[in-house]
Parts: C-alpha cells; structure tokens; sequence
C-alpha cells in the first residue's frame, strides 16, 4: 500500500512542478497550449490500452466495461457542474482565468480530475506490482497545464507563493492517498469490479478531455496541436509495447 502512495503522489507531483514553472516563468498561451495538446494525446493512449483495452482483457464480457465509461463520464460530468457553481470550472483554462474563480472550487476541481486516475495507479498496482510507464507519463504530463494555468489566476488574486505550493503539495498527497485507496479497496474485488473501475476512470478522463484540454489546447497552440496530440499518443503507445 505504501508503494501505492508513492506512485500515486509521484505521478502528481507534476502539479507541483508546473505551479513552479509558472512562478518562476513567463509561459506564452501558445506554449500551454501545445503542452495541452501532447498530453491530451498521452492520455488518449492511456484511455485506450491501460484502461479501456485491460477493463475488456479483465472481465468475462462487456457489460462492466460499458457500465463503467458511462458512469464515469456521468460522473465527472455532473462533478465539473457542481464545482464550476463555486468557481472552479475554469481550472484548466490556459489563460488562468481562475483568478475570477474561487481557490475552493480550483482544488475541489482538480482533485475530481485526479481521483479516478489515482484509482487505477493503486489498481494496477495491485494487479501486477508495477504500475504502466505509459499510464503514469499520461498523468503526470496532463497535469502540468492544469497547474500552470491555476497557479496564474491565484497569483492574479493575491496568493502568496508559499501558499500556492502548499496548496499543490497537498493535492499530490492526497492523490497518493487515493492511489493506496485504490491498492486497498480492491484487493479482493472481482474481474468485473476491477473492469468497472478501469473503464470507470476511462470515461471520466475522456469526458474531460473533450470538455477541457483539447478545446483549450486547439484555441491556443493552433493546428500543430493536432500533431503534437499524434506525437503524445505515439508515445505513450510506444512505452505501453515496452512495459
């Protein structure tokens, strides 16, 4: 379970590393944009072969596997309702237009990104005592936009530095105890839970990325975002045939 914890905070970690990068640089919208557009491809091969393709591997049919993406992408879709009411739903947006939003809903916002993917870390590693190169690239590129934008808008409202760190340590630790979570709560789960879940965190990572990272990567860093998407997902394909 510790391990768990620490692949689950490690693959966060980048939240804290890109709240650095924006403190310490100036970062055109042009720059985020493409750094969007590569890890949205990341991700979309993560979807595809740790999630989607090892939830059908897992269960006896496909009924849990369809279940799950609905329920996730339910979910995180009702979730990003509640939390943009409260001033979180701008959270991935390159501009860092958070700082009209209220620092609550940016961390209730990216940890409702974060949870699912923590899932699976501590899923998988249960399941095989390592978790996929290509899963934890995924999340851990995916999250430094997020981070840089967020920590853009909380600078425009004042926050000090100090805090800001604080605040993206924080959420790293506590997805690396989602990660154990995950390690734990399924430890005795059947194929077709484990499936469920799998697919479950699948569709809440593609609902957000039609809803957040590809439109903002597209807006900002033009049609070579297409390309760069193409080059994250070749990526990510190439080190999940490596694992």
């Amino acid at each position: 379970m510790l391990g768990a914890f620490g692949w689950g905070a490690l693959a966060a970690s980048s939240l804290v590393v890109g709240a650095v990068v924006a403190l310490r640089v100036q970062i055109s919208l042009r720059t985020i944009g493409w750094v969007m557009g590569f890890g949205a491809g990341v991700l979309l091969s993560a979807v595809s072969f740790d999630l989607v393709e090892k939830a059908i591997e897992t269960s006896s049919g496909h009924g849990a596997t369809l279940a799950g993406l609905l329920a996730g992408c339910l979910t995180f879709f009702g979730g990003d309702l509640v939390i943009e009411r409260i001033g979180g739903g701008q959270r991935k947006r390159a501009t860092g237009a958070n700082a009209e939003g209220d620092p609550l809903g940016i961390v209730l916002g990216t940890v409702l990104d974060g949870i699912p993917e923590s899932l699976v870390i501590g899923l998988t590693f249960h399941e095989g005592g390592a978790v996929g190169a290509a899963y934890l690239v995924a999340v851990f590129v995916s999250n430094v936009p997020e981070a840089i934008s967020s920590t853009a808008g909380l600078t425009a409202r004042g926050w000090r530095h100090a805090r800001i760190l604080l605040m993206w340590t924080g959420i790293a630790a506590v997805s690396g105890v989602a990660s154990a979570v995950g390690y734990g709560l399924f430890a005795r789960s059947s194929n077709e839970v484990v499936a469920f879940v799998l697919a479950f965190a699948g569709g809440a990572v593609l609902t957000m990325l039609a809803e957040t990272m590809m439109p903002e990567a597209y807006l900002h860093g033009g049609k070579v975002v297409g390309v760069l998407t193409t080059l994250g997902f070749t990526l990510a394909f190439a080190l999940e045939q490596l694992d």
